[in-house]
């Protein structure tokens, strides 16, 4: 019986993707009928996906392909299904629009509201839903003949509101933001006060932050913000531990664990040291054991109990992972069979037996979402008109919370990552689970509903990293490398109509993440539904005109403008041309080091001659942060996002693609132009600062505040 493999079943050495043979048109046709792209084009024209991995990602969507007859059975299977079904698993339509409802003429169908009561269609108009459904989940029934069938129906607006006229805004990597009051690193209550600061003092209109989301547990820890265990809970190494109340309660018995961050503090601030997250969370872990203890008031007890309520089964399946952690390591896979699955009786019993740890793990979460809540009031009382910006990262760590929690509806045996293209010709292999797409649409959207509404509820606005995951992701095989993976489509009506519905609810915009290699349409799907963009100063470049810079008039409005991110150089290795030596120390460059410095001093020249062109540099002057954040200013967008760092000089950047040991990624303090930490008192204070928030203030046509004014 033949077989649809790449390598034989002994497992020897993988045959390269572009020696495969094609996929026979069955094998193809159940792709098609999943979601699953059979080609994807790297930049140079459709490359097809080898018949092994398109085995292996149906494999993951729970179809069998190993062999022809599989096959035909599975496409027989699924057209059989296709045509049994009364109603889709879920039905997305926006307000103010009438929906096609594929359901036969003679059908019934009554739509039950979220707020209660009913609606029955007029027998024989079944088949459209009307304009005026309220926004919100509602359920679906219909009937026809002895056939019954119910779906999810989420009414979305139709469109996202944009910011009020136009800001700027800080860009900020809260662990790096020390001030004098941390402990080793930055944390909610800095948040506060660099948001209060910005909004009070400069005008700032908001605040974006790396994700904050809980990481996996466990020394040493990733400390990318990026690979999370839950995106649905913060992380409580971001606390204050002064800023819990209980602390008033028991701060006498916390001396030698005081002294302990001040000296955390201190390494990093005074010594030139690293963050290490790990110190700061035992640390802080040791406290909040000694606060626990503490008996709350009753109105404080109260709000506790009402977050518990609120927050439900995440939140007890998320405590509970925490404290089986502790008891037996964070890899659920090797746990002990009963306990993999969140619904067996087995993790019933111990959720009896850890009853004290889960407790624990469950006021933590409260803690953290206090003080997220006191961190975004704190940004609205300053004038903010966004406020917080939360980064909402495209997945989670495959041993984390998130992925023992939610497995019924992520892929086991795949993971995330990018196919290759003209700038890595290896691909990416981000090691995330991705969502099912045919297990979000049979669960109606409502984990995905869920973690967005989470995401939403302190914030201003959510960025969503890599925004085109909502349309499409490129799905790697365990044990393929990322060259041999597939894309697999999501229902991108869907995904953004949920997104649309729990942004509104939550009165927040939508920041997406739109940088590298983009389908066709997507941008502009994005942009009809009020999803801001992403605009990078140096990628922003006319390429039907040889890629000359593309000059601000041409930019578009709807997006948040900025010179860098977390992953690119910061402005003044730009400027300097130490992010070349950078990477050339590393071993990063591609191409020898005097061509890569001849192309950086090429682009400098450029930018050279255009900023001196629209009268931002002096005739033979050079290119300066200010002059470059005021051509952002020139263009239409509405955001403009000023990377914090800049602000003092900082020349290193945060995180190194590439690198593993060998740079220390996401554990760098923000620091001056000779890499000397810099607290956030001296940064407000510092005549830099001043010099770019004058510049900002000048080209924004906004008067520049008495320094000091409240």
């Amino acid at each position: 019986m033949a077989a649809y493999l790449d390598r034989d079943q002994a497992g020897s050495e993988q045959v390269p993707a572009e020696d495969n043979p094609p996929a026979p048109p069955e094998l193809v046709a159940l792709a098609h009928a999943y979601g699953v792209d059979s080609t994807y084009d790297p930049g140079s024209g459709p490359v097809p996906v080898a018949p092994g991995t398109l085995v292996a990602v149906l494999a993951a969507l729970g179809v069998e392909a190993g062999t022809p007859e599989a096959v035909g059975a599975a496409l027989e299977r699924h057209r059989a299904e296709a045509a049994a079904r009364l109603l889709p698993p879920t039905v997305v339509a926006r307000a103010g629009r009438r929906t096609a409802l594929d359901v036969p003429a003679e059908a019934s169908v009554v739509v039950e509201l979220e707020q209660g009561g009913a609606w029955t269609l007029p027998r024989g108009h079944s088949h459209w839903l009307p304009a005026d459904l309220p926004l919100g989940r509602h359920r679906l029934r219909a009937r026809a003949g002895d056939r019954e069938a119910a779906a999810a129906l989420i009414v979305a607006p139709d469109r996202l509101p944009g910011p009020d006229g136009r800001g700027w805004g800080f860009l900020a990597q809260l662990y790096s933001v020390l001030s004098e009051r941390s402990w080793g690193m930055g944390d909610l209550g800095d948040l506060a006060e660099l948001a209060q600061w910005a909004g009070h003092e400069l005008g700032a209109a908001f605040l974006q932050i790396n994700p904050l989301h809980a990481g996996l547990p466990g020394a040493p820890s990733d400390p990318s913000p990026y690979r999370p265990s839950s995106r649905r809970f913060a992380d409580p190494v971001h606390l204050r531990i002064e800023a819990v109340p209980e602390y008033a309660y028991a701060h006498e018995e916390l001396g030698e664990i005081l002294r302990r961050a001040r000296s955390l503090r201190e390494e990093v601030l005074e010594h030139d040291g690293l963050i290490d997250r790990d110190a700061v969370w035992a640390v802080k872990r040791q406290a909040l054991e000694v606060l626990h203890t503490v008996r709350r008031g009753a109105g404080r007890e109260a709000a506790y109990r009402a977050f518990v309520a609120r927050e439900g089964e995440w939140l007890e399946r998320y405590a509970t992972w925490n404290a089986l952690a502790e008891a037996h390591g964070t890899g659920w896979r090797h746990w002990p069979r009963g306990l993999r699955r969140p619904d067996s009786p087995h993790v019933t019993a111990a959720r009896t037996e850890l009853a004290d740890r889960i407790e624990f793990h469950r006021w933590l979460a409260f803690l953290v979402d206090e003080q997220l809540g006191q961190a975004q009031r704190a940004a609205e009382q300053a004038g903010m008109a966004v406020g917080l910006i939360h980064d909402l990262a495209v997945g989670v760590h495959p041993d984390g919370a998130d992925a023992w929690a939610l497995q019924d509806v992520l892929a086991e045996g795949i993971s995330v990552g990018a196919p290759p293209d003209a700038f890595n010709a290896h691909g990416q292999d981000w090691g995330l689970p991705p969502w099912r797409p045919d297990a979000l649409a049979e669960a109606g959207y409502a984990p995905y509903a869920e973690l967005l509404r989470a995401a939403a509820r302190h914030a201003g606005a959510l960025r969503i990293d890599h925004v085109m995951g909502l349309f499409r992701l490129w799905w790697v095989p365990a044990g393929n490398p990322p060259t041999e993976g597939a894309y697999v489509r999501y229902d991108a009506e869907a995904m953004l109509g949920v997104l649309a519905l729990e942004a509104h609810r939550a009165g927040a915009y939508v920041i997406g993440e739109d940088l590298g290699t983009v389908e066709p349409g997507v941008r502009e799907e994005l942009a009809d539904r009020g999803v801001l963009g992403t605009s990078v100063l140096w990628f922003e470049r006319d390429w039907r005109a040889k890629g000359e810079i593309l000059p601000p008039e041409r930019w578009r409005s709807g997006c948040l403008a900025t010179l860098t991110t977390h992953d690119l150089p910061s402005t003044a290795a730009r400027l300097s041309g130490e992010h070349v030596e950078l990477r050339h120390r590393l071993g990063l460059l591609a191409r020898p080091l005097g061509e890569e410095q001849a192309q950086a001093a090429a682009e400098l020249a450029e930018w050279r001659t255009e900023l001196t062109r629209l009268g931002l540099v002096p005739e033979g002057g050079e290119p300066t942060p200010e002059a470059l954040y005021a051509f952002l200013l020139a263009t239409p967008a509405q955001l403009v996002g000023v990377w914090l760092p800049d602000a003092v000089g900082d020349p290193r950047p945060q995180n190194l693609p590439g690198t593993w040991d060998q740079y220390p990624n996401w554990r760098l303090p923000v620091a001056d132009a000779e890499g000397m930490p810099v607290t956030l008192e001296r940064l407000a204070a510092s005549p830099a600062t001043t010099r770019l928030v004058a510049a900002l203030d000048e080209h924004s046509g906004r008067p520049t505040p008495a320094r000091g004014a409240g």
